[in-house]
């Protein structure tokens, strides 16, 4: 048993059950020894539990500063503007995006302000020194630390599906939510009880589905709340969400999710019991595209672009810069994992298929 797990046992037993959304915000975000914030563990790569897409391809970052180029000047051009990252990981994605401008749109460079927001004070060590040829244009904020900023991008990948959630079911006719209790022999279990708060049931009515008996769902408040925060920093811009995601009609309809869609990694191996080793595994959720488009909508933004992942980034030009950089390296090895990523990025059933982006804007005379 780790520290978490004993504190989290002690909790339980002491003060009774808590939301499952409780306990996962524990297990993740706890600051020592949540899953994000821990210091002595890889989450990232080969050697960690998942690899995203900025550590697959340098394709991934370099094809999304080509479309922030375009966003830039739908903004007008302006003289300075800011690009957020929120949860920005082991800073891959920043690095090659910066690189990438710097290089093919020196001015759009010269104009940027990147401003990472990483929870993991581990995580702002390592990408600190891995920006640090940057080191001008950069900065670590809190979103909730920001100025509101009149020309920006607010963009994040796969960090939407790693928010708390709630998890509930229908029982005789009645919403019920997931608690974590703790069993004779010493182990996390599930409970069954009341909604702990009523936006659970509202979350239904105002999305227009009601789950049938015994279907199990996750309901992912927190990401309301975040973009109430998000609506409040951006005057003018974009919102870009990049994540695993389905709509409301699959979520709590269809038969392939009737257990949810909660799910824990270790080890890139699917976990089968979640509550197991709190801090010691990630854990996701499948995003509500139809909430994030609704939530949107309801604090002024509106969709530009709403597309696969590989559509996306074939539509944002990554087979141009693809050619670019294979015309750039004289290294045949270099050239062959250049192509090779850029299949992966492209190619049917590879992992890009799986994500979709969200592009919403604000602001400029809508």
């Amino acid at each position: 048993m780790s520290f978490l797990s004993d504190r989290l046992l002690d909790q339980i037993r002491s003060e009774g059950p808590i939301t499952f959304c409780q306990w996962m915000k524990a297990a993740l975000y706890d600051p020592h020894y949540g899953y994000y914030c821990r210091s002595d563990r890889a989450r990232w790569g080969r050697e960690g539990d998942y690899r995203t897409s900025p550590e697959r391809s340098e394709l991934f970052a370099a094809t999304f500063a080509r479309y922030f180029a375009k966003l830039y000047e739908e903004l007008g051009s302006p003289s300075s503007w800011t690009i957020v990252e929120v949860g920005a990981g082991a800073g891959h994605f920043a690095a090659e995006l910066l690189g990438t401008l710097q290089h093919r749109f020196p001015g759009i460079f010269s104009a940027t302000q990147y401003v990472l927001d990483e929870a993991s004070a581990d995580s702002r060590a390592g990408v600190g020194h891995l920006l640090a040829p940057f080191s001008t244009h950069i900065k670590f904020q809190r979103l909730e630390e920001l100025q509101p900023l009149d020309h920006a991008v607010i963009f994040s990948n796969e960090l939407l599906d790693a928010f708390p959630v709630h998890r509930v079911t229908v029982q005789g006719g009645q919403l019920c939510e997931f608690y974590v209790d703790v069993n004779e022999k010493g182990d996390f279990n599930w409970l069954i009880g009341a909604p702990s708060t009523e936006r659970l049931a509202y979350h239904f009515t105002r999305m227009g589905f009601q789950p049938t008996e015994g279907r199990i769902a996750e309901i992912n408040l927190e990401v309301e709340d975040w973009l109430a925060l998000v609506a409040q920093k951006i005057r003018e811009g974009y919102l870009i969400s990049v994540d695993y995601g389905a709509e409301a009609s699959d979520l709590y309809s269809s038969p392939e999710r009737q257990d949810g869609t909660l799910r824990a990694f270790h080890r890139h191996r699917l976990i089968d019991d979640v509550l197991a080793c709190p801090g010691e595994q990630d854990i996701t959720s499948t995003i509500d595209w139809s909430f994030l488009k609704m939530l949107g909508k309801k604090h002024g933004f509106e969709v530009i672009d709403f597309a696969r992942l590989d559509r996306f980034l074939l539509s944002a030009d990554l087979l141009l810069e693809m050619e670019a950089r294979l015309g750039e390296v004289a290294n045949e090895s270099q050239r062959t994992r250049l192509s090779t990523a850029a299949r992966a990025m492209i190619l049917p059933q590879e992992m890009a298929s799986s994500f979709s982006v969200l592009v919403q804007k604000k602001g400029g005379g809508q």
